[in-house]
């Protein structure tokens, strides 16, 4: 009988939140079926607001297998203090509810860890990690942490509702980013991540899914679900050896288990999504995720200026440093990868980036050759192979041979 009530109460609260009906609808829905009781009839809250025309009966159908669908959507409704709106999104991990903070009159977004992994205490512990992780860092271009807690059994996270989509899904409808919208974005979450950088946290799962998009085309760097401290050495212990990160974006020192990933591993996957948003595909494709990160690993990255032609070669420049194999080659922090975004945005050359090779080499890339990779700018500079130079080499050899035989004619007949 209690989860009937239970189940009936949700009901109403559903019609309510669908804006069905009124709250005024639904109390006289409650008071018509008490008085039914009365007269000892027991009749459903669904009968009582069918019978009253508040609602249709493919109204009634609909919500009823919507609610059927979301297995956690009735806990989630137990959470004190919010009133729930509805689904924003679901996936193995969690699921995603819009909602009113009912104390502040606000919207926000409430994540819920399902019941099947509540009894797992490492996804508990992270799930808190990432609330706790989320809620040091204050920045613009990072979506804000609000609360984190349990109720009813379930582990739910609040947070900052973004009204929006993600790059992901501009990406997978075909929409093009052009070279100064990517630039805008990057620079926005290059933003995020030295702000969390500075405070001692790497976020290890950058990628166009975590990058909300506001109608203002602001930034958000959303999930911190795989962040850790820089400093926290129990962590990084216990997860060595073990891939964490998503293969199309995750870096050499990531797939290798390392130890001691540090925030170089973001600049890598933020490369591997700009490379992405300026080309329309990823650095490296395969039919399976172990295919891809050992691509990640030995394949040499192609340059994004050979796949979109009118890309400059600034922006190209910063992709190649950023998605180096060897974290050492890549940027020395996030602060100096933005200088250099910065300055292709104001059409300069990336110097940060160009430091890492000889300048001398790079001149003519200063002065306008514009589709032309470093690395083929560096080979074209490096000195001759021993083909080229061979031929000479002999010449001078039998030059001299014959120099010495000619001496060696004059010496004898002189004697």
């Amino acid at each position: 009988m209690a989860t009937e009530l239970t189940d009936e109460t949700q009901f109403g609260q559903s019609l309510v939140d669908r804006q069905l009906i009124t709250t005024e609808e639904l109390k006289k829905c409650m008071h018509q079926q008490r008085e039914y009781e009365r007269a000892g009839k027991r009749v459903s809250l669904t009968d009582v607001a069918l019978e009253m025309a508040f609602i249709t009966k493919s109204q009634n159908n609909r919500l009823r297998n919507s609610m059927a669908d979301s297995s956690i959507y009735k806990p989630a409704q137990r959470i004190p203090g919010f009133q729930m709106l509805g689904k924003l999104g679901a996936g193995a991990m969690a699921t995603v509810f819009k909602a009113r903070q009912l104390s502040l009159d606000r919207i926000v977004a409430i994540k819920v860890l399902p019941r099947k992994l509540s009894d797992n205490a490492e996804f508990v512990d992270r799930f808190y990690k990432e609330g706790r992780a989320a809620a040091r860092l204050n920045h613009n271009n990072i979506v804000q942490a609000i609360d984190v807690n349990e109720a009813g059994g379930y582990h739910y996270f609040v947070m900052e509702y973004v009204e929006g989509h993600t790059v992901s899904d501009e990406l997978s409808e075909g929409r093009g980013f052009t070279e100064a919208d990517a630039l805008d974005i990057v620079i926005q979450i290059a933003k995020a991540l030295d702000h969390a950088h500075e405070r001692g946290f790497i976020h290890r799962d950058v990628k166009p899914k975590n990058i909300m998009l506001t109608p203002d085309r602001v930034a958000k760097l959303a999930d911190m679900g795989l962040a850790r401290e820089a400093r926290d050495v129990e962590s990084a212990v216990s997860e060595a050896g073990r891939a964490y990160g998503t293969p199309y974006y995750i870096s050499p020192e990531q797939i290798r288990g390392e130890v001691d990933i540090d925030f170089r591993a973001d600049i890598y996957s933020l490369g591997a999504t700009f490379f992405n948003m300026v080309t329309g595909r990823v650095p490296f494709e395969g039919p399976t995720p172990s295919s891809v990160m050992h691509k990640h690993l030995k394949e040499p990255l192609k340059p994004p200026d050979h796949i979109n032609r009118s890309l400059t070669a600034g922006t190209a420049e910063v992709i190649e440093v950023m998605m180096a194999k060897n974290r050492e080659d890549r940027y020395a922090s996030t602060k100096n990868l933005l200088i250099d975004l910065e300055a292709i945005k104001r059409g300069e050359p990336p110097l940060q980036a160009r430091e890492k090779f000889n300048p001398k080499v790079l001149e003519q890339l200063a002065v306008g050759e514009r589709h032309h990779s470093v690395e083929e700018t560096v080979r074209s500079q490096q000195p001759e192979s021993t083909a080229s130079w061979l031929p000479v080499l002999l010449g001078v050899l039998l030059v001299v041979s014959v120099l010495l035989n000619v001496i060696l004619i004059v010496m004898m007949s002189s004697s």
